[in-house]
């Protein structure tokens, strides 16, 4: 997913995924997880009826460049033609302006290895919105379908630095209060949006990252911690000298990962702009999906290729926001350079000792239904 900032701060405006088709290519993980979640969505469709004199439109909300969800969007397409041969279709790709929607367009228009699926529907419509989801997207009550994955977790502004740490799942007390606020008010504001332009009878498919039951999250269900690992390197960079300090607390990810309570709480509360709104859960749950690059290390036990495998997909989703920290006076050059050697730092703690590597996801699945 390419983020779904707003003007927040200045932060939020570094957050980018890498370009060029890099982030379908580098996270095969974030594919599975739609892949998982394309029976929801097929469920949805089977269930709701059509609309009548316009278009069936199908939102894909932090699209990043589209290569993850597109055998989802050709599966939802498919079984929307199979009840009406002739029903508008409509797909609409949403994210931040930042986004790069050249590869987008690339890829849904077949130019790339992914195979598309644009020649296989008449009828079919797409388009794009470079605005992030904290924003009104689409006009009231023209959405049937609004899917979001692995996105929502990225919040509309960094409440605050953590002192010792880049990411919330190392925040304590005031600073992890601040980001669980945060998470909160930003999850309001996206479902808020949602309804008003959901039809009556459309839903709403997630698969957002989040703390499970067991507690549990991205890159910490067994072996190496993930975020740990990142702040521990940037802590070394510090201590040599290669990063100042003030550099070090700007590396925060602008991340809250919510657990199933807080997903449902707007939903459950009579008195919830959400709920007065019209929108309903009808599902939950927590999937773990297995890290592709561990598990294929299993099978080849090369640690070199692993490394290389791996590294990309952490830093498809991380770089921005650690570029963005760098002091601007460095200069691009200088910057990047720090980047890379980072990132060559991370490779080489995996190649020298691959066990306990790898970065399962953790998401919630939920299924939102708009009442008529």
């Amino acid at each position: 997913m390419a983020g779904g900032q707003d003007k927040g701060s200045a932060q939020a405006d570094d957050i980018a995924m890498r370009g060029g088709g890099y982030y379908s290519l580098a996270t095969i993980g974030a594919k599975h997880v739609i892949d998982a979640a394309t029976a929801l969505v097929l469920a949805e469709i089977e269930r709701m009826a059509l609309p009548r004199g316009r278009a069936f439109t199908l939102a894909d909300f932090g699209c990043a460049d589209g290569g993850t969800s597109i055998d989802m969007v050709r599966a939802a397409l498919g079984a929307l033609r199979a009840r009406d041969a002739a029903l508008p279709l409509a797909v609409v790709y949403c994210d931040q302006p930042r986004n790069d929607f050249n590869a987008l367009f690339q890829i849904v228009n077949g130019e790339t290895t992914i195979e598309s699926y644009r020649d296989a529907f008449e009828g079919l419509h797409v388009s794009a919105s470079a605005t992030s989801f904290y924003r009104p997207v689409l006009p009231p009550g023209s959405l049937d379908l609004g899917f979001s994955a692995t996105a929502m977790h990225w919040l509309s502004a960094k409440p605050c630095e953590i002192a010792g740490h880049v990411q919330a799942v190392g925040a304590e007390g005031a600073e992890l209060a601040a980001f669980a606020e945060q998470g909160r008010r930003d999850w309001e504001t996206i479902l808020c949006h949602r309804a008003r332009e959901l039809a009556p009878g459309g839903a709403l498919v997630f698969a957002n990252f989040c703390r499970d039951e067991a507690g549990r999250y991205l890159g910490n269900t067994t072996g190496v911690h993930m975020f740990d690992r990142f702040n521990e390197i940037w802590r070394a960079f510090l201590a040599e000298g290669r990063i100042g300090e003030a550099e070090y607390r700007a590396m925060t990810l602008p991340q809250y990962y919510k657990t199933v309570e807080e997903f449902a709480a707007p939903f459950e509360d009579p008195g919830s702009p959400v709920h007065e709104a019209g929108l309903r859960l009808q599902a939950i749950e927590t999937r773990v999906t297995p890290c592709p690059f561990a598990a294929d290390f299993k099978r080849h036990g090369d640690a070199a290729l692993f490394a290389r495998a791996y590294i990309p997909t952490l830093r498809s989703w991380t770089e921005s926001t650690f570029f963005g920290a760098l002091a601007a006076e460095r200069g691009p050059e200088a910057r990047q350079a720090i980047i890379d050697a980072y990132y060559d730092r991370y490779e080489a703690e995996v190649r020298a000792a691959p066990e306990g590597h790898g970065m399962d996801y953790v998401h919630a699945f939920m299924t939102a239904r708009k009442v008529a």
